[in-house]
This record gives C-alpha cells, structure tokens and sequence, in this order.
C-alpha cells in the first residue's frame, strides 16, 4: 500500500488533515487502528469560526454550522450572582458565527461523508501501527490487521493518533512535557427543555449547588445541554448515578422538570506538549502533539489548525512549489501555538483550581471584587476562548514596522490586521461568477491584494517569477462594497499577501518587484527560485 502521505489516526483532525491534502490534489491514505467509527458521547462540542472556514474549504463546513447551535455570549457566575458576559468580535463580515456546539460524533459523520465522495483519500479501519522506519525516500509503516501484518510506505506521514498515542510518540522518540491534574470532572448531556439557555455559554464559580468548585453549561443541538461539575478526585460516577445524588445535582440546576441523560463521562485534565512536531519526514498534530484542558475548547480547534498549517505544506513540497525547509516551519509555527495555547489553559487552571493557600485567597478576592471593579473582573479566568494563533514571529512571515503585532488581544477581541495573523473574512464579488468570501480564495493558494496606486500587473508578474504555485490578485479598488479597503484599512500603495491558509504573509507599503518576489519567497522558506516542476 502507497501513497503521498500517510494519515495515522481518522478522528477530526485526521480527517481534516486528509481532505486538505486531496483538494492538494495529493493521494493520502488514512489509518487507525481502530475497527470502526466509535460515535460515542459528545467529546469536543464548539467549534470556532476560523476552523470552520478551514472546513468549508473542503465542502462539509457549511453543513456543520448549519447542524450545529449557534451561540454568541459567555456569560460568567460567582455564586448566584452574574459577574459580567461578552459576545464576540467580528472584523469584516465573516461567513460563520463565533462558535456553534455539535458534537464530535456528528462532525466526524459529515467529515466521512466528504471523505468518502473523495477517490484521493483509501480509508483504513484495523491498522495498528507498530513501526515506523524512515530514510531520505519516505516512511514505511508496519502495521497489524486483523489479516496480519502489511507494510504501509509514503513519502510523508502526518501523525494525528490522538491523546493515546503513547506507542506512536515512544516510536518517533518524542518526549511529552509536562503534567496531569487530581481534580476530576464529571460530563452530563442531558436532554431538557431551558427556555433562555440555548444561546449562551454558562460559567459559575462556586454555586451553591456545587459549593467550593465550578460548573460550566453549553447548550447543544436537540435541546441537550453539556453540564461539566468539578468534583473530588476520588468521585466515582455510577456510585453516585445509583444513589440518586446525581439526579440531584442535576436538578438542583434545572430544576423539577423532565430531563434525560445521553451521556456521562468522568475525566482530568493534562497541560503537555512534545518536544519537537517533526521528525524527520513525520509531523505530528492534535492531541498526540499537545494536551489542554477543555476550559476554552482549544483542543480540537486547534489540532484542525495544525493539520491546515501542515497540509498546504506538504503539499507544497510534493508537488515541487516549495522545498524541504518548509517543513521545519510547521515545528516553528505549530509548536509556538501549542505553547501559547498550554500558557492560556495553564493560567485557566491555576485560577479554577488553586494549588495553596494564597492562590485560594487571591482567587475569592478576585471573584469578591468582580461585581464592580473592572479590573477585578478582567482577572477572572473561566477559559479564554479558542483563537487562531498569530504567526507575527514566523519565519515566513514578512513584518511591516508601520503595522507591527499588537500582543495577544483582549478577551474576546481578534487583533488589527498585520502580518502573521489570520485576515478578517469578509464576501468578495469582484472578478467572480458568484459571490464568495475573502478566505475560500485565499486557500486556492497565494492570493495578492492590491491597494490603489500599485501596478497590479506587475506585481502578479512578479509572483510568478518567485513561485510556480496558485497565484491571484484581487484589486481593491474594483470592489464595489468598500468593504475589503475598509476592514483592512489598507493605504495607498500597499500589496498585501496571504498565504494559503489565509495568514497574512506581507504587508508592503510601496511595492516594488524585488520585494514581491523576497517576500514570497520567505513565507516559503525559499531563499532562491524554484525551477518549474
């Protein structure tokens, strides 16, 4: 068995993974040793915006916001009473909503779907991976099936084996910093009619029907609600399901009215990250890269990131537009974002659950204060919410001085455009048979925006002379709405280039050829042409 690549692991970011590399047009073959789809509890429910305009740009992202429950504000407790709520902000006008819940399951039903009509992508059930063996050419895998074992070889392998890839990551020698929490959690969906919760997350520290610890609520489609307890590290579930006490910890938030339970679950909490996302010809994504808690919904979202970030690579590399140097960027670029999110999920942690004494007492201070002191209130931790990562300090990225990276935005905020971060969505009409939106053609590769005053054709021939890759350039002057000039406030003379995962690669104020050219090159770790493929 051959191919381009090889997936290992088909939950959502191998999934994701494969139908990127096929619209790449590159041959994947996608293995788990599972033997089948497991399409059990809701697992990873909210799904933020960015990731599903990475989604739609394999077809199926439209069909999971649709299928999924809208919600726009978090709203955060202390006790009975409502420290503060935020909605979200929306630079442009973006084709999907902040976030919608849906389960994980359904999301990996849709995904099959896609994969399935896909002839690029040979989906393998029951392939236990046993050895990985590589040299210059490729990888091969040796895998167990049920039929025995076969030997699996690609040119690259991209590793999305989940949170209990211990056997993959021991094989590829990586280490995996960092350190597990005693506090347990307990995971209810239920099914209930709460006039008023369907479009709001819910926060409470310390309620009185979970006194001491915290309850977190999001709603989810079918009328269920996913309700996480912080309880003691010696609870035990169906000890309690049998006594009845958990029917009173339900109901002592619902109250005396029917509801059903779909799911429970009991867990704790990792903070840990491998030392390196490539190894040689593999790279590794997802949760067998890094392990977050779920206050802030950081882990699928961002393994669906790595698996863009490491699929437009490959595939640039397989098909000769870029060189091997590339993929030293997805370790640069991917690790810094696993790092950032373990920094934002650590510090969530370290407020929900104080390791002394003084940490207790800060804590109670903090959520004392909350109620009329803003500066109390921004010290609240209840989960920063998931965000793309800012590629500011890339190596591909080209920074502009007049536009430098303002720093990891306020809560609930997305930074001012400037190289390295994911640029505002917005719809786009000009040169196209339909209207469609500014990040569904950023993804067909590299794409110029051109401010007024700049030689448009000369930049586009430029870009040609510095990659063999998908190159186009949109005027913005030729949109009749304003609004791309606008939500960039882009200035006379610019040429902006985003790359294609839609991260602004460049911003240059008085464009020139030569500057086209090297900047292109960089965000491709190419310091001099490529010969034509």
């Amino acid at each position: 068995m051959t191919a381009s690549v090889a997936v290992l692991g088909n939950g959502p970011v191998g999934q994701t993974a494969a139908l990127l590399l096929a619209r790449w047009g590159v041959p994947v073959v996608l293995l788990d040793q599972r033997p089948h789809r497991d399409a059990v509890g809701s697992k990873a429910i909210v799904q933020q915006r960015d990731v599903l305009d990475i989604w739609d740009s394999v077809g199926v992202g439209r069909r999971i916001a649709d299928e999924g429950l809208t919600w726009t504000t978090a709203r955060t407790f202390y006790r009975e009473r409502e420290l503060f709520s935020y909605s979200f902000a929306e630079a442009g006008r973006p084709a999907f909503p902040p976030f919608v819940n849906i389960s994980q399951s359904r999301t990996e039903q849709l995904l099959d779907e896609r994969i399935a009509a896909e002839p690029l992508i040979d989906v393998n059930w029951g392939h236990q991976v046993v050895a990985i063996a590589q040299d210059t050419s490729g990888v091969a895998l040796t895998c167990r099936t049920p039929a025995g074992e076969v030997t699996v070889k690609a040119a690259y392998v991209l590793a999305c084996a989940g949170a209990r890839g211990d056997e993959v990551r021991r094989m590829l020698g990586v280490r995996f910093d960092g350190r597990s929490f005693d506090d347990r959690f307990l995971i209810c969906d239920i099914r209930a009619e709460l006039p008023g919760w369907a479009q709001e997350r819910r926060f409470y520290f310390d309620p009185p029907w979970n006194p001491g610890r915290q309850v977190l609520i999001h709603p989810c489609p079918g009328s269920t609600y996913r309700i996480d307890w912080q309880v003691t590290s010696d609870y035990d579930d169906r000890e309690e399901a049998a006594s009845g006490a958990r029917d009173a910890r339900i109901r002592a938030i619902i109250g005396d009215r029917p509801y059903e339970v779909v799911w429970s679950s009991v867990y704790r909490f990792h903070s840990r990250v491998v030392d390196r996302m490539r190894v040689g010809r593999v790279l590794l994504a997802g949760d067998l890269a890094h392990l977050v808690s779920p206050f802030g919904a950081r882990g699928l979202n961002s393994g669906v990131q790595d698996a863009e970030n490491a699929a437009w690579k490959l595939a640039f590399v397989l098909r000769g537009w870029a060189g091997d140097a590339l993929l030293d960027s997805y370790q640069t670029e991917r690790h810094a974002a696993a790092l950032e999110n373990l920094d934002v999920t650590g510090a969530t942690m370290r407020f929900l659950v104080p390791e002394d004494e003084e940490e207790r007492r800060h804590r109670t201070f903090v959520l004392e204060a909350a109620g009329s002191d803003p500066t109390a209130r921004a010290a609240v931790d209840s989960g920063r919410l998931a965000e793309p990562f800012w590629y500011a300090e890339s190596p591909l990225t080209t920074p502009d001085p007049t536009r430098p990276f303002s720093g990891r935005p306020a809560r609930g905020e997305v930074p001012p455009p400037c190289p390295g971060v994911l640029v505002p969505d917005m719809p786009i009409t000009v040169d196209m048979p339909r209207v469609t939106n500014l990040r569904q053609i950023a993804r067909d590769g590299f794409l110029l925006l051109a401010a007024d005053g700049v030689d448009a054709d000369a930049m586009l021939h430029a870009a040609h002379l510095a990659t063999p890759a998908p190159v186009r350039l949109l005027r913005f002057a030729d949109d009749p709405t304003g609004v791309l000039r606008g939500t960039l406030a882009s200035r006379p003379g610019e040429l902006w280039i985003l790359r294609p995962d839609a991260h602004i690669a460049a911003i240059l104020p008085g464009a020139t050829a030569p500057a086209v050219i090297s900047a292109l090159r960089r965000s491709l770790a190419t310091p001099a042409p490529l010969a034509s493929p």
